[in-house]
């Protein structure tokens, strides 16, 4: 398989697949979610799995994203089911990372989608002036040359539309994807999984699934390193192997339990 670009999405599908997966990544590294995120992505179609993966880029309107890549990832769906796949209806996952995750939650709040269910992984709601480095000071010097000019002119401030109260809000009355996956990482201080899960528990009661998995607020983007034994298995390939294996172990275990989440009842490769 490899990877193709279509009306701006990154696609990654395998023959007859099972389910088609909705990537969204986070704030600074969605730019590129087939490089970024590649090892995650390409597990996820050696399962089987159709993924598409939208790019964005950040911004403080994060409704707009939501509508954008909303709107290039249905493009692109109807797209293949006219032809690559040849027919009418797979199940959809949306599955995304850090800023991804409130994109999905916006999107299942703001449209009208058919998800089979959305795995959030590493969930955060920050205000601007805690997630941008700098905000505070741009907005600081706003109020002053607003003062400058009228008196009667409001403070400038500077904040994410929607806002992280505005978007709790939002997904508590009208997020509309009742099974989720919710992971968060032992090691991850910027993670707001926690919160989440009780608004989501609240509106879908026991449809909702949290896992605590071991590693940190990047492990999600742990590349594939290729590591290659010589024609004869020397100790230094069996170091090599070693170490491939620990490096990735958190990643294999994010991966293995968003499959077993995906289908329980199927065996992993």
């Amino acid at each position: 398989m490899d990877w193709q670009e279509l009306y701006g999405n990154w696609l990654l599908i395998p023959d007859r697949p099972k389910a088609i997966i909705h990537f969204l990544g986070g704030a600074f590294v969605a730019t590129a979610p087939q490089v970024t995120y590649r090892r995650l992505l390409e597990r996820l179609a050696t399962e089987g799995y159709g993924v598409v993966a939208t790019p964005f880029v950040n911004t403080f309107d994060h409704t707009a994203i939501a509508q954008t890549v909303y709107r290039n990832f249905n493009r692109a769906l109807e797209t293949l089911f006219e032809t690559k796949l040849r027919r009418r209806y797979l199940p959809v996952y949306g599955v995304g990372h850090s800023m991804g995750c409130k994109l999905h939650l916006l999107i299942g709040s703001l449209f009208e989608v058919e998800r089979a269910g959305n795995i959030l992984i590493s969930y955060n709601n920050y205000a601007a002036r805690d997630a941008v480095p700098l905000v505070e000071q741009v907005s600081s010097v706003f109020s002053q040359l607003s003062s400058l000019f009228a008196e009667s002119t409001p403070a400038f401030s500077v904040e994410f539309t929607p806002s992280p109260s505005e978007t709790t809000r939002l997904i508590a009355k009208k997020y509309q994807v009742r099974r989720n996956l919710l992971v968060r990482f032992t090691n991850d201080t910027i993670d707001q999984t926690a919160g989440l899960s009780d608004v989501l528990q609240t509106r879908f009661p026991g449809m909702i699934t949290m896992q605590t998995l071991a590693g940190t607020h990047l492990t999600p983007l742990g590349p594939d390193v290729k590591l290659q034994a010589g024609s004869v298995f020397t100790p230094w390939d069996a170091i090599a192997q070693w170490m491939r294996q620990e490096l990735y172990r958190e990643l294999h275990q994010l991966e293995r339990i968003m499959l077993l989440w995906l289908n329980p009842l199927e065996p992993l490769r």
